[in-house]
């Protein structure tokens, strides 16, 4: 995490990792989660800087239970699906059942 990182995107990071493993929460439930609430468009724009120090990026997803990364790295979304399907996350075709979400 940066040293100069703000309040919301820490708060941000904090929720991130508390979704368990082997479910997936929405942007707009991430972002609703927050102490200052936004929206999940912004969770999304934020998302994209994610600390790569484990902190579980694959597990937030679009609503419909879709991949939205894969509109910028197919390869990503490859490897969301990947992560998400180890940690027992199950889809239907390119969509994530609704038993897995959980909200923060």
């Amino acid at each position: 995490m940066g040293k100069h990182e703000s309040p919301q995107l820490k708060a941000l990071w904090k929720v991130v990792r508390s979704i368990p493993k082997g479910r997936v929460a929405s942007y707009g439930a991430v972002g609703r989660a927050l102490p200052n609430p936004c929206s999940g468009f912004l969770v999304g724009r934020w998302m994209a800087g994610c600390p790569q120090d484990g902190t579980p990026w694959w597990r937030v997803v679009n609503a419909k239970g879709h991949l939205p990364i894969a509109k910028k790295s197919p390869e990503a979304a490859i490897e969301q699906r990947r992560l998400l399907e180890k940690e027992g996350v199950k889809f239907e075709g390119d969509t994530i059942l609704p038993a897995a979400f959980w909200e923060p």
